[in-house]
């Protein structure tokens, strides 16, 4: 069982952290047959019965809104409605869960078996389960995990079906329902199909969005999503989106309901099944196609340790109490409720923050483990050139000052006080030796060069460029376990990247870089909109009380101790730094006559690879496509570089060289002599 935490934030949807218990050690012991055909009897939302799949059906193909939006469709097109219902249909007939707990208790077994193979625990806190099932009695329940793994969701039923919690129904990817065999037994297991993008389809979103709040309104499970659309493959929480938060919403909005319980859950892995798969997709390799056969493939993974998972249900957030004062929802009586309408910019607002503040309780609450110290302690060293790799002692001393200081932050530490630091690290690099290696008492990354050769072969010759993609594999890896940690650091980071640049140390001089380079990284880390005097206010408390700043009125100053601190948080944020000035000398320097969107990708990770091989550039981490979009994402929004909407120049992007030459100046530390925002402190 983990040690107790307790942590405390100003945020009054972040509450004292609970314990955790393993919950596959009582699988260890006892009979999973047995386990799976186990009584299950769940308590559903104002002890109703559940609802068969054929009765749903019919409610959504009855209900007003549907039938408003295919009389509408009807009249526009000159389709007969008989026509347009019988698409609605067989668009509910693909897309509908069929829950059959014959299936569950088939995974039930099977996933036991896997589980018990592959990790060493499964921890849950079990307090969190127990606020869970009060909630699902009360209102409506919409479960939202984080993303990081094929694994999620099945994990998610597993512990409700283990917990005699009523099991969810899960939106998932059309990608998915190809898999032979697999498709159909996750549909029986509670999954729904949805197309990852609908495009302009009324008929679609209609069905869709009545076919979940229908759900959701009745009270006939709880509904599971993930905010983040998709899985993160660099381990970073992922810009929510707001379509399914709208909808889920939509019935509380409306009066229909007297509240939504949303429950973010923090499922925390200690080594991810997809680890080397995640850093090829962000190299260029395409993605495998989801596949039964490359599931069976995949078996493989059952013959390695992939260490403990810890899984949090946070407290369930009240949607009423999250709209008091914010929305008023008399608006909604004055259109019937059954005519679709688009959100006014009142409810999108609301929405947003809404979803921002979700995401922020799964950061707080996700579990870090030493590993992810590590990474980040090793990520810098090599960075700085030093190819010996560290001292193991060196290492462990490092540690430990880091694990100190994320606890300062408030991080949520799975670190055991109880087993010396040299035995914690040890352990550690033993579970990653994929990604490390320890030779001669120094502890070094698996920078070689890939590949094995036969017994008495030498190895095979690689290009300098595949030299360069073998080694990006493992720094993207080992980046994407430092990322978990990010969440803590990026607002300290924020604000000593801005001391770092700032020639002056006035308070409101070092304020303004710091929201330069906030907006400038709002795409790449969660950071709310609006919130800059806030989390201004939150990285001066932090680095305060940690003894790195002396803070008064007008100045911001450095302690004698601080310096090392500061070192620390303006290395973690430097490749962001370096990967947003290479995306904007690519498009300052080379020809991007005719670049479009989907070009942009390969040729920028052409140009950085230039760069890396004359080594003109230190971190291979920003050959990372995500780092790339989201660079590119930063332009967009600030009118660097715009999308042209002509004929025939379909996500063709038009540059504004004066003006990306001058953010890559201001992110370089040449400030600029106008002041980047207008907020004051």
């Amino acid at each position: 069982m983990a040690s107790k935490v307790v942590y405390s934030h100003r945020d009054p949807m972040l509450k004292k952290r609970d314990d955790f218990e393993d919950m596959l050690e009582e699988r260890r012991t006892t009979s999973d047959l047995r386990y799976a055909l186990k009584c299950y009897t769940p308590a559903l939302y104002k002890g109703l019965t559940p609802c068969k799949s054929s009765e749903l059906k019919n409610m959504v193909l009855q209900s007003d809104q549907l039938l408003y939006v295919i009389n509408q469709l009807s009249k526009e097109t000159g389709t007969s409605t008989d026509e347009i219902e019988a698409e609605a249909s067989a668009i509910l007939e693909e897309m509908a869960h069929r829950l059959q707990l014959s299936t569950v208790r088939f995974f039930a077994f099977a996933l036991s078996k896997v589980f018990k193979t592959v990790f060493r625990s499964i921890c849950v806190n079990e307090e969190g389960i127990q606020r869970l099932q009060q909630a699902i009695q009360e209102h409506p329940v919409v479960l939202l995990p984080s993303h990081r793994s094929y694994m999620d969701f099945l994990l998610m039923s597993y512990i409700l079906y283990t917990y005699d919690l009523a099991l969810p129904v899960i939106a998932a990817g059309m990608d998915f329902m190809g898999m032979q065999i697999i498709g159909e037994m996750l549909r029986m297991s509670g999954a729904f199909f949805i197309r990852r993008s609908f495009g302009g389809d009324k008929l679609y979103w209609a069905v869709f969005s009545e076919y979940v709040k229908t759900m959701l309104k009745n009270g006939y499970a709880p509904v599971e999503f993930f905010l983040e659309g998709t899985r993160s493959r660099t381990a970073k929480s992922l810009t929510p989106k707001l379509g399914l938060l709208n909808i889920v919403l939509d019935p509380f909005l409306k009066g229909e309901v007297f509240d939504v319980s949303l429950v973010p859950v923090s499922i925390s892995y200690e080594r991810i099944l997809e680890e080397t798969l995640y850093a090829r997709e962000l190299l260029g390799v395409p993605k495998p196609k989801e596949s039964t056969s490359g599931l069976f493939k995949a078996r493989k993974i059952l013959s390695e340790d992939y260490g403990s998972i810890h899984v949090y249900f946070g407290q369930p957030v009240s949607a009423r109490s999250l709209a008091e004062g914010r929305v008023n929802r008399s608006q909604f009586n004055l259109i019937p409720r059954h005519i679709p309408r688009k959100p006014a910019e009142e409810i999108q607002d609301f929405v947003n923050d809404s979803a921002y503040r979700l995401v922020r309780a799964q950061e707080e609450n996700m579990v870090l483990k030493p590993w992810v110290l590590l990474a980040s302690l090793l990520l810098q060293n090599q960075a700085a050139g030093n190819k010996q790799g560290m001292q193991l002692e060196e290492l462990t001393d490092q540690a430990v000052w880091l694990r100190d200081l994320s606890r300062q932050f408030g991080a949520f530490l799975h670190w055991p006080d109880n087993i010396p630091p040299s035995k914690v690290v040890s352990c550690s690099l033993s579970l990653h030796q994929s990604l490390v290696r320890i030779s001669e008492g120094r502890v070094q990354l698996t920078l070689e060069q890939g590949g094995r050769a036969e017994p008495g072969l030498p190895l095979p010759a690689v290009t300098p460029e595949e030299e360069l993609l073998n080694r990006a594999v493992i720094i993207l890896s080992c980046a994407s376990y430092r990322n978990q940690a990010l969440h803590v650091f990026i607002r300290p980071a924020l604000l000593a990247s801005a001391l770092h640049a700032a020639s002056v140390n006035r308070k409101q001089e070092i304020f303004n870089t710091f929201s330069f380079l906030r907006n400038m990284f709002s795409d790449e880390f969660i950071l709310r909109p609006g919130a800059e005097v806030q989390d201004f206010e939150e990285a001066c408390y932090l680095l305060v009380k940690s003894g790195a700043l002396q803070i008064n009125q007008q100045q911001v100053l450095v302690t004698d101790r601080g310096h090392r601190t500061l070192a620390f948080l303006t290395s973690i944020l430097d490749p962001f730094v370096q990967g947003y000035q290479m995306v904007c000398r690519f498009l300052c320097e080379e020809a991007t006559e005719g670049l479009t969107e989907k070009r942009f990708v390969p040729a920028v990770r052409k140009f950085i690879t230039k760069h890396l091989l004359s080594g003109r550039l230190k971190y291979a981490e920003v050959l990372s496509s995500d780092l790339q979009k989201n660079a590119l994402a930063a332009l967009l929004r600030l009118g660097a570089v715009q999308r042209l909407r002509g004929r025939g120049e379909q996500g063709a992007l038009k540059v504004n060289t004066v003006m990306v030459n001058s953010l890559e100046d201001t992110l370089g530390g040449k400030l600029p002599t106008q002041k980047p925002v207008a907020a004051r402190l």
